[in-house]
């Protein structure tokens, strides 16, 4: 039975590649990953030379069918994105959904865990996430007002991503939704380039933490808590 190996890599420090991780890219026949550049210059760090096939948010059909064959045929597959673990607000979830589909117990699907800017942000974030609510990206364009009303509008911290071409529009939103909702004073924490070099953690008010990022870089992704 081929196994498809859901795999987390690392979201910056290359230091922080489990050991498991790195055994199962030596055994398996191919990588499936969302850019074949970013992907080959850590499987160069740590001397792995495997085939590798991109699979990314804008596959088409056929691309899927070319892996459902592969599994079919008995080929043991890894499937990685460009960092963390795949299927969390990436289109990895969507194969997984179609090999499951096509091939239910026919392929054994493993996860291989390991760093996530989500488990990572919320273990510093400073305040109770026993029970939090993960939104994923905001939307680029339809519905952003709404999308941020309804995430001040839960009961339990909110966590989402997104990207350093929007995180300025992104934060000054929030802070017209939380004014909006009497919540401004709620405590707000924003993470850039988690596990890299100039990793930085933001902490305040969503408007104290407007005026921190204005005066840093913009680039890297961002991890942005809303606490309640």
């Amino acid at each position: 039975m081929a196994t498809l190996y859901v795999m987390a890599t690392p979201i910056g420090n290359l230091g922080d590649i489990s050991q498991r991780a790195l055994g199962t890219l030596k055994i398996v026949d191919y990588i499936l990953c969302e850019d074949t550049r970013v992907s080959q210059k850590m499987l160069t760090r740590f001397g792995i030379k495997k085939p590798m096939i991109s699979y990314h948010q804008h596959s088409k059909l056929d691309k899927v069918g070319y892996i459902l064959e592969l599994l079919r045929d008995g080929k043991n597959l890894a499937l990685i994105s460009d960092a963390g673990t795949p299927g969390i607000s990436d289109p990895g979830g969507q194969l997984v959904e179609a090999i499951i589909k096509e091939l239910g117990d026919n392929v054994k699907i493993e996860p291989i865990p390991g760093p996530s800017a989500l488990t990572a942000i919320a273990s510093i974030c400073g305040f109770g996430m026993d029970r939090f609510v993960f939104l994923g990206f905001p939307p680029i364009k339809k519905k952003r007002k709404q999308f941020f009303e309804e995430a001040i509008g839960f009961k339990y911290p909110v966590v989402f991503f997104e990207s350093p071409y929007r995180i300025m529009k992104t934060l000054e939103e929030i802070e017209v939704a939380l004014r909006q909702a009497q919540g401004d004073n709620l405590s707000v924490v924003v993470g850039r380039e988690l596990t890299k070099k100039f990793e930085t953690i933001y902490r305040g008010s969503i408007s104290e933490v407007i005026e921190a990022i204005k005066k840093s870089p913009l680039k890297g992704e961002f991890v942005i808590v809303i606490g309640k």
